[in-house]
């Protein structure tokens, strides 16, 4: 349990500290910094796969093309959404990108509503209700939707809901949906270095390095959160997962120095108050006897 919780805390921790580790690259154009990310987490994956031996599965999904059908899509929707995160960062947009991960459980839950026929509680009903609120408060204080949250929460509200349902763990995962878009960020990368363009042939050696450093920053958090996961109840799961949000508003906000008005206050106020009645409607519903949880 211990040990489940330190590993789901620190691959959280991780994710909350992104923002820093993509600010190193605001010289690189976002676009070209999700091309060298799909490239190098897919090379480090290879190796730790190498490492492990683990290669039979790839023979089985080769001979299946729904699995691949399914995985081309999850693929695509995690390009979208590390391409709209790097823009966000590189734009002072730290603080929109928390919001979207602050409402993506509750995002989760009406999926699963519409998608798996589940039955969410009143309690997630409300909270699903409050965090609505809140987003439409923020979209008429600043007169637009805040497109980066909804469009981060969404593409990974899919993203997740396609992986709920795939056959695969999260390494031979991860690994498939890099080697199908590696080669396309790959071409991208050869084209440019071919013109005399891109990080590439334009970059410093430091550049060069946290450009490789984007496959390790990619995959390890993945790994400690898949290793967390199957060490603690998703009760506890579900109040660690706002780490990561809670860190990245206040990277944003304390070391970037990006706007946060009274006015925007109240919107961000009721997607907290949302995750509260969420956070504890789950732990109260999971210390019941399980005859009364139906």
């Amino acid at each position: 349990m211990n040990a489940g919780v330190f590993y789901a805390a620190l691959a959280y921790t991780a994710w909350g500290l992104m923002p820093i580790f993509f600010k190193q690259l605001g010289a690189v154009n976002p676009f070209e910094v999700v091309m060298h990310r799909m490239v190098w987490a897919l090379v480090f994956l290879l190796c730790v796969l190498a490492v492990l031996r683990r290669w039979a599965w790839l023979r089985g999904v080769a001979s299946q093309p729904r699995v691949l059908a399914a995985f081309a899509v999850s693929a695509l929707l995690l390009s979208v959404n590390w391409s709209v995160y790097v823009w966000a960062v590189h734009n002072a947009h730290v603080v929109d990108a928390s919001l979207g991960y602050f409402i993506l459980p509750l995002v989760n839950v009406a999926f699963g509503f519409i998608f798996l026929k589940e039955r969410p509680r009143p309690g997630q009903w409300l909270a699903v209700a409050v965090a609505a609120t809140g987003v439409l408060w923020l979209a008429v204080q600043a007169g637009r939707l805040p497109w980066v949250a909804l469009v981060l929460a969404f593409t990974f509200g899919f993203y997740g809901l396609l992986r709920k349902l795939a056959t695969l763990g999260a390494l031979e995962g991860l690994t498939l949906e890099t080697l199908l878009l590696a080669p396309f960020a790959a071409g991208l990368l050869v084209w440019w270095t071919w013109h005399g363009q891109g990080a590439l042939v334009q970059g410093d050696v430091a550049t060069l390095g946290w450009l490789l450093l984007a496959g390790p920053i990619t995959a390890v958090p993945l790994l400690l959160f898949a290793a967390g996961a199957r060490r603690i109840p998703m009760a506890t799961l579900g109040i660690l997962q706002y780490i990561s949000p809670s860190l990245q508003m206040l990277v944003g906000v304390w070391l970037y120095g990006e706007a946060f008005e009274s006015a925007r206050f109240g919107g961000f106020g009721l997607v907290w108050a949302a995750l509260v009645v969420y956070s504890l409607e789950g732990l109260w519903i999971g210390r019941r006897p399980l005859s009364n949880q139906n």
